[in-house]
């Protein structure tokens, strides 16, 4: 498997396995002793076909550029079968077609789809409400990256990857491209931690649907008129932290995740009054979660 595909909380949970022990503790003497990995790489739960499937609960912004917080839950799955990858993505999944080499730069290129549900439901604002709902959008397009292992020790790695994505639902109607670099490193045989930085660029079409106060929108809301223009929309950088519960992921079975993020959001969509009056450019995300792969 390529450990550089962890993206959310069972993301983790699966990149744990397979990872060799970094240090090993000798019981006669308490001493600790690094040691460069077995001879032979040992069978793992992701040795062929496996499955992770994980649930979690998620603490987030109402919307995109919100001030209130709502409890999200998360179901989660990823997973490996007949050499086709399947990988969790913020409110989607990304399927890579490309298998995974044994050794050196491993390549990614497959499909990514998200839900949207932005303004679709949980509003707190009253003058946000007051604009009434938006669709939910249905995101769909390609995705493609490149992953560099064993850079700081044998079993870390650094990946770089970007999703493409059009709106086929009739919402937005607009082109969403996520860029993303992720560091990822075992801490020991059952914990690993990584950190992704990223960002988001959309269309002028997004962002009017997001973004936009129109006359109409001004008048009920008393929000002034704002016309948005599309450009970077936000910046991240998320957190991981991955333990199995039996302190040996390269069996399976349950494992614990938390993650931790902040976004800045950038362009019109930190000017729009719906995010500079009503709401906060600062924007934060805490997660939990359980999975248990088989």
């Amino acid at each position: 498997m390529s450990f550089t595909k962890t993206s959310l909380f069972i993301a983790a949970s699966a990149a744990i396995a397979g990872q060799p022990l970094m240090a090993q503790t000798y019981q006669d003497t308490g001493e600790t002793a690094e040691v460069s990995g077995p001879a032979e790489r040992p069978e793992t739960v992701f040795d062929g076909d496996w499955v992770s499937v994980g649930i979690g609960a998620a603490y987030s912004p109402s919307y995109d550029g919100s001030d209130d917080y709502v409890v999200s839950v998360l179901p989660i799955v990823q997973g490996s079968v007949g050499g086709v990858d399947f990988n969790p993505r913020p409110g989607g999944l990304a399927v890579d077609f490309i298998p995974d080499a044994e050794e050196g730069p491993g390549l990614d290129l497959g499909v990514a789809a998200r839900i949207r549900r932005s303004r679709a439901s949980q509003i707190k604002d009253p003058v946000v409400k007051s604009l009434g709902k938006l669709d939910t959008a249905i995101e769909v397009g390609p995705t493609a990256g490149i992953s560099l292992p064993a850079l700081l020790n044998p079993y870390d790695s650094l990946s770089f990857n970007v999703d493409m994505r059009w709106d086929v639902a009739g919402a937005h109607d607009g082109m969403v491209i996520d860029p993303s670099v992720t560091y990822f490193t075992p801490l020991s045989r059952g914990a690993v931690a990584s950190l992704t930085l990223g960002a988001e660029y959309a269309d002028d079409s997004y962002a009017d649907y997001y973004f936009s106060v129109d006359a109409a929108g001004s008048t009920v809301s008393g929000l002034p008129q704002f016309q948005a223009d599309g450009g970077f929309t936000k910046a991240s950088a998320t957190m991981l932290l991955g333990y199995d519960l039996d302190g040996d992921a390269t069996n399976g079975g349950l494992a614990l995740v938390g993650i931790g993020g902040y976004s800045r959001m950038l362009g019109d969509a930190k000017n729009t009054p719906l995010t500079s009056i009503r709401g906060d450019a600062d924007q934060w995300f805490v997660a939990v979660g359980v999975g248990y792969t088989f």
